[in-house]
């Protein structure tokens, strides 16, 4: 089922990506409002339109003296994205969306209401350069990293449709932001980190999401983990492992053959250990490539290496597969016998509720189609 909501901005011209009201830090919306010759105070004005109010309609800001709404919306409200197709699943609890950036690039973002909470899967690059073969997005590669604003708008907008009704069961706010959409969000480090900041600042900072509600996902680039481990932030970090071993890894995950399957776990455990939060290793599930009994018992030695099973989380992923790819989704009792291994061996183990394979739910499917047809 294909639905179109409301846009929610439009397109602006080509070229560098504009800097918006959500790329600055309180300090630089500060000395913004001082710029237009206002006083700092201004700026949480402005920022609980933006963050409280969900509001991006300068010119009916009347708390703002009229004569610089116009300017203002100008310089620092640009529109970021443009709705190019949105398609619904669940009843209309998925809502998975394809954007336009200024410069034509594509991105998706995924709104998923659950019964108790609302998630959006976020992407923080448009493409991917990691290559996994059995990824749509990595199959498309690097366009370009997203800026903090562009990933920001992807929450903005979320948070709008949610208050506005649009998704069936809520009027709430956004509960849960995972960054495993399109991208790998530690090779983007700078702009994710600022978003993160942002989406955890509370009103008029920011969003006011709790930290905890943020999970970022990685391939593995192990000298960015480290990074993010001394940032002191708890949010969860999710590992894309996806085998247990460097000869199938190496394939699958090409990044692997500079940071090996030992090293980048041992990054994760550090992880666990200074921000006492558990690791998520996420491991989809190939039929034939990574879904044997003895890569089970492989995944269970890997893990318990460091310890108990205190630290770790592994959350399995039947593989929404690409059309046309050799790369499809584990046999039911190829899945069933990985599961039943990984709990006899005493691995904390899950297997991810799937969403949206009827709405080209792999990530970078609707950007891949749209592109072929342009």
């Amino acid at each position: 089922m294909t639905r179109n909501l409301p846009l929610v901005f439009d397109a602006p011209s080509r070229g560098k990506a504009p800097t918006h009201w959500l790329d600055l830090d309180p300090d630089d919306r500060r000395e913004a409002m001082t710029a237009f010759g206002l006083l700092g105070f201004r700026a949480d004005q402005v920022s609980r339109h933006v963050f409280d109010r969900l509001s991006d309609d300068v010119a009916g800001w009347t708390d703002l003296p009229a004569a610089i709404r116009e300017d203002l919306a100008q310089q620092l409200f640009p529109a970021l994205l443009t709705q190019v197709r949105q398609q619904t699943a669940d009843g209309g609890r998925t809502v998975k969306t394809l954007w336009r950036l200024h410069d034509g690039s594509l991105l998706e973002s995924v709104l998923m209401r659950y019964p108790s909470r609302s998630t959006l899967c976020i992407s923080s690059q448009a493409g991917c350069g990691m290559a996994c073969p059995f990824c749509a997005t990595g199959q498309g590669g690097l366009k370009r990293n997203l800026s903090r604003g562009e990933i920001l708008i992807q929450a903005f907008a979320a948070n709008r449709m949610l208050t506005s009704g649009l998704v069936p069961g809520t009027t709430g706010r956004l509960n849960n932001i995972v960054f495993m959409g399109m991208g790998e969000p530690l090779a983007n480090y700078k702009a994710v980190l600022g978003a993160i900041r942002t989406l955890i600042a509370p009103v008029p900072a920011g969003f006011g999401m709790s930290a905890r509600g943020i999970t970022v996902s990685t391939v593995g680039l192990v000298p960015q983990i480290t990074r993010l481990t001394a940032e002191g932030l708890p949010v969860t970090l999710a590992v894309s492992l996806h085998a247990p071993d460097d000869e199938l890894r190496n394939e699958i995950v090409p990044v692997n053959n500079r940071w090996p399957v030992k090293e980048v776990v041992d990054a994760a455990w550090e992880y666990a250990r200074v921000t006492r939060r558990r690791v998520s290793i996420e491991y989809a599930l190939m039929r034939d490539i990574n879904d044997q009994v003895q890569r089970a018992h492989l995944l269970a030695d890997l893990l318990k290496r460091r310890g108990d099973w205190g630290w770790v989380h592994v959350n399995l992923i039947p593989l929404n597969p690409t059309p046309g790819s050799r790369w499809t989704a584990s046999r039911r009792e190829d899945e069933a016998a990985f599961i039943a291994t990984l709990e006899r061996r005493g691995v904390p183990v899950t297997l991810r509720d799937t969403r949206g394979s009827e709405i080209d739910g792999a990530c970078g499917q609707l950007a891949a189609k749209e592109a072929s047809t342009n």
